[in-house]
């Protein structure tokens, strides 16, 4: 079992910067790929971005390339999302997710997920 906490979501101008966290606890957060979704109000939950297990490689939505940044760090087992140059249709709540080795973007393919935490950006 891996167990995810999301936190750092808020509020935030439009145009401006959020980094939001993923704490993970349980079996060894190394082994997993791990991911980051969103799901805006009367929309599907959607891929952001994801970071692979074995090494640094990433790979983003083409709706945040360029604006937003995952990053792992192993020894604190925690997932990153640095967000920058926020746009309004950036708000959603957050997920985080993980499986066990693998890179996929598709939503089934991971088997923990956090609670979610809200990013809301005025514009």
């Amino acid at each position: 079992q891996v167990q995810l906490v999301e936190s750092g979501g808020g509020l935030v101008q439009a145009g401006g910067s959020l980094r939001i966290s993923c704490a993970a606890s349980g079996r060894t957060f190394s082994s997993y790929t791990m991911a980051w979704f969103r799901q805006a109000p009367g929309k599907e939950r959607e891929f952001v971005g994801n970071i692979n297990w074995s090494g640094p490689g990433t790979y983003y939505a083409d709706s945040v390339k360029g604006r937003f940044t995952v990053s792992r760090d192993n020894a604190k087992n925690t997932l990153y999302l640095q967000m920058n140059s926020l746009k309004p249709e950036d708000t959603a709540v957050y997920y985080c997710a993980a499986r066990y080795r693998g890179l996929d973007y598709r939503m089934g393919s991971y088997d923990y997920w956090g609670q979610g935490t809200q990013v809301t950006v005025s514009s």
